[in-house]
C-alpha cells in the first residue's frame, strides 16, 4: 500500500517528528532562521487551528535603533534576538525552547548568536553554554573595521536594552 506523505514533508521543509517534539513540551517556541543579509525570530505559541505567532521580529528593525551595518552578521543576530526578546519579555513569555528547524546546527552561528541575545534579554531557553558565540564575536571584534561595530554594537545595545 502506498502512502502519501504530507506536501511539507515530501518537499523538505519539515520535520515533523522533531516538530512533535517541539510541541508536545508545550512551551512556547523560539523559531529563527537566517538567510544571507536578514534573520528572522518569531516566538510562536501551538494551536490545535494553527501555529499563533506571539512576536516577529526581522534584523530590518535594529536599524531604528541605529545599526548601520551588515543585517546578516553575528552581532547583528545577537541584536536581534535581544531585541525580541525584550518584545516578548513585555507579553509575558519568560520560557521558550529553541526551533531551528531544518537547519543545521553550528557551535557560534549567528542562529547561536540570535539565542543568546533573547538569553540575555531574561527568556529562560535550555541550552549548551558551548554552542554560544564568544564574546568578541558576539560584539563584532572579529570582523575587519572592527572598531566601528564594537562601537555601533554598544550603543545600539544600550537603546535596545533602555
Amino acid at each position: 500500500m502506498f502512502i502519501i506523505q504530507h506536501r511539507r514533508r515530501r518537499l523538505q521543509k519539515t520535520d515533523f517528528k522533531r516538530r512533535l517534539g517541539l510541541v508536545k513540551s508545550g512551551k512556547t517556541r523560539v523559531v529563527i532562521r537566517k538567510s544571507l543579509s536578514n534573520i528572522a525570530i518569531q516566538f510562536v505559541n501551538f494551536d490545535i487551528i494553527g501555529d499563533r505567532t506571539v512576536v516577529t521580529v526581522t534584523s530590518k528593525e535594529i536599524k531604528k535603533h541605529g545599526w548601520v551595518h551588515s543585517l546578516g552578521n553575528v552581532p547583528a543576530a545577537y541584536l536581534t534576538g535581544l531585541l525580541a526578546g525584550r518584545k516578548a519579555k513585555r507579553l509575558n513569555v519568560n520560557e521558550a525552547i529553541l526551533d531551528i528547524g531544518l537547519q543545521n546546527s553550528t557551535k557560534g552561528s549567528r542562529i547561536y548568536a540570535a539565542l543568546k541575545g533573547v538569553i540575555d534579554s531574561g527568556i529562560d531557553i535550555p541550552h549548551d553554554e558551548e554552542m554560544l558565540p564568544k564574546e568578541d564575536r558576539l560584539t563584532g571584534k572579529h570582523i575587519m573595521g572592527a572598531n566601528k561595530i564594537t562601537e555601533n554594537f554598544e550603543e545600539v545595545k544600550k537603546k535596545i536594552l533602555g
